[in-house]
């Protein structure tokens, strides 16, 4: 049986959509596979897993928008804001790539690539990367704005690129990580992992850091490769694919991996989570969770929100959990951020929870543009930045 692709990216669309319950994901990529036309599988009048209504509470956060620019829209594909050298840089699925200062949210500038983008940014601050149809990587002068250097990926890329240390990092949909020379574009090394028999279309994410690419990969796997050269330094299985069947075998890590000084946190869906040690891989701890959008952390916690929608805090050093807020059902959570007293998640509809670090409990809520927020959430200095599928690059504040 062949990866999810084409077809099955419309179906596992629709199992992110308002209307897709917690198994819409596994039926979509059923749909796909087997290419049933006229399946009534979607189309009961009942959703026997409606979203949970907003719940009442008294607002005890005082949270506001800082800013917000329109960017545009995400199409199919999802856009995550990064930040840099004191700005906000985000793309959109029409071309448009922007920097924008994180503080005041002025737009320092706006260009337009030739191509309709498929994922981005990535950013050190000097470099900025995008990718194009058809795995077209486009760099530009984080400074200017200008395009410097342009190369070809394998095939289609949909996680955002990885910018440090002087190499971007690019993983495409046929399990190749490629490393670039941020300068000029030169191709520095590749690597070939083998691609399992089924994969979710999502965009599992590299980080860079200690002279290392930390790399989410389909089939469950976190992989840690030496800058220099791509040589594996160590592997670790965050979802190991369980099952008989290859839809109950889907176990790929999401998101981005949460680095820290010492350890770095990831997820899989259908599978783990966990904190492993990041010299050795050695596990810290691991626990049962499936989870589509990946991990962040801080000081003391792990933040997380399952498949189901229920945000869980971990402790980062033993994995026991300090909370749990199961009042978000299925509403296609965003992965959840600290900021400031509270912990912050955005939904299929654009509003941004934000709970206590606590207990979990409710304390504020804000609404965007009504659009799904999909991509991860980025921390700046003073605020919490999130982008929604319309193209909205929201700043937030507490206080």
């Amino acid at each position: 049986m062949r990866s999810v692709t084409a077809t099955a990216a419309q179906a596992i669309s629709f199992a992110r959509s308002p209307r897709a319950g917690k198994m819409a994901l596994k039926l979509a990529a059923v749909a796909a596979v087997v290419a049933l036309s006229g399946c009534s599988w979607f189309s009961s009048k009942k959703d026997p897993n409606p979203p949970a209504p907003l719940v009442e509470f008294a607002q005890k956060l005082r949270v506001q928008t800082a800013w917000s620019v329109s960017v545009g829209k995400a199409g199919n594909f999802t856009f995550s804001p990064v930040y840099a050298a004191g700005s906000i840089f985000a793309a959109a699925n029409d071309g448009t790539v922007v920097r924008i200062n994180a503080t005041s949210g002025q737009t320092l500038w706006r260009v337009r690539t030739d191509m309709p983008l498929t994922a981005g940014v990535g950013s050190d601050g000097s470099t900025v990367v995008v990718v194009g149809e058809k795995g077209r990587i486009q760099a530009f002068d984080a400074a200017s704005g200008k395009p410097t250097w342009s190369a070809q990926a394998a095939s289609e890329v949909l996680s955002a690129p990885a910018v440090g240390e002087g190499l971007v990092v690019i993983r495409s949909i046929d399990n190749r990580v490629t490393a670039y020379d941020a300068d000029n574009g030169s191709q520095r090394w590749m690597i070939q992992r083998n691609v399992p028999s089924l994969t979710l279309r999502n965009a599992p994410g590299i980080v860079i850091g200690s002279q290392t690419a930390f790399v989410a990969l389909p089939g469950g796997r976190l992989s840690a490769l030496a800058l220099n050269n791509g040589g594996p330094r160590w592997e670790v299985p965050v979802g190991d694919p369980r099952g008989t069947t290859e839809l109950e075998r889907i176990s790929d890590v999401s998101g981005v991996p949460a680095l820290g000084s010492r350890d770095i946190c990831a997820v899989s869906y259908q599978g783990r989570i966990g904190c492993f040690d990041l010299l050795n891989g050695n596990v810290r701890w691991i626990k049962e969770f499936s989870s589509d959008v990946g991990v962040t952390l801080d000081d003391a916690y792990v933040y997380a929100a399952d498949v189901g929608g229920a945000v869980t805090e971990f402790s980062r050093d033993t994995g026991a959990v300090a909370w749990r807020n199961d009042r978000l059902k299925n509403r296609l959570l965003s992965s959840p951020i600290g900021t400031g007293k509270a912990v912050a998640v955005g939904d299929y509809q654009g509003y941004i929870h934000f709970l206590s670090r606590e207990d979990g409990t409710f304390v504020a809520r804000l609404a965007t543009d009504g659009s799904a927020i999909q991509a991860p959430p980025v921390a700046t200095e003073s605020s919490v930045v999130f982008q929604t599928k319309s193209g909205t690059v929201v700043s937030v504040v507490t206080e």
